[in-house]
């Protein structure tokens, strides 16, 4: 299994590194197009579709994405875009964590399977965007997640006792929150700094953010680690609800597309959401 895990990881980033540091915002673009297509076949069969219903689901998200990259919405982003997905992840969130196990089999298939579908799509949008608005801004969201991932791991695994949803994901502990939160806000001061001392192509996140002051960047940059653990927290419920371990099994040792991005859902369009308010 570690083997599979090292190879699988290995293959991904000599796949995403030449994409991400690429001059222009297309290779990668069309690298994550092919992802998210997996990821939208890996959501119809969690929501019980046979294989030529998921593979239509993945044609419908993949034909999505085609049509905005087409009409440059990558460039030019309608103005409500993000401030309405924002709002319907923290809305659909709350609700969904507060329902739980018993909550998700009460909405409709079909509801289900267009919010997956949009979900999705509206991720690959933001990823496509922040490319565009440049390399050290695109870091700068994707270590957010994953900084708040292994900080949480290991603070979790050190300290955690109280657990945070214990008939969703059994793992997680507020702990281990706790000490996400305070791993990527350590990283954000950093950024901040080098941000300072370095020529870079673009602000990163943080110093976006910061340009409102320190504390609107501390309370922002809580809130996407919050929304980062909920995408989290949804998938493993969706998952949980279908029987499932793992969305698929696409990406040998890692499991499924949609394991590896759940936390990037949310997270993606909110930070552009909020760079966009500023």
């Amino acid at each position: 299994m570690l083997k599979q895990r090292v190879i699988t990881a290995l293959v991904l980033v000599a796949l995403l590194l030449p994409a991400i540091f690429a001059a222009h915002a297309e290779p990668l673009a069309g690298l994550t197009l092919v992802l998210i297509a997996a990821g939208a076949w890996e959501w119809g069969r969690l929501n019980g579709l046979a294989m030529r219903g998921a593979l239509r689901v993945a044609a419908v998200c993949l034909t999505l994405c085609l049509f905005t990259w087409s009409a440059a919405w990558a460039y030019r982003v309608p103005a409500l875009l993000w401030p309405l997905t924002g709002a319907f992840w923290v809305l659909a969130g709350a609700w969904l964590l507060r329902h739980g196990l018993q909550g998700w089999p009460t909405v409709s298939r079909a509801l289900r399977l267009v919010a997956g579908v949009v979900a999705l799509w509206l991720t690959w949008l933001a990823m496509y965007q922040a490319k565009v608005i440049g390399i050290n801004f695109l870091l700068s969201l994707l270590f957010l997640v994953w900084m708040a991932d292994i900080a949480a791991y290991f603070s979790g695994r050190t300290w955690g006792r109280r657990k945070l949803a214990v008939a969703i994901s059994p793992g997680k502990s507020w702990e281990g929150v706790w000490g996400g939160m305070v791993g990527v806000l350590l990283m954000a001061f950093a950024w901040v700094w080098v941000d300072t001392q370095w020529a870079m192509d673009s602000p990163s996140l943080f110093t976006q953010l910061q340009v409102r002051g320190w504390p609107f960047m501390v309370l922002a940059t809580v809130f996407l680690v919050a929304m980062s653990v909920v995408g989290d927290l949804v998938e493993s419920l969706v998952k949980r609800s279908a029987g499932m371990k793992d969305s698929s099994q696409l990406l040998p040792g890692h499991g499924g597309v949609l394991d590896r991005v759940d936390a990037l859902l949310p997270t993606l369009p909110l930070a552009l959401m909020l760079v966009q308010s500023l």
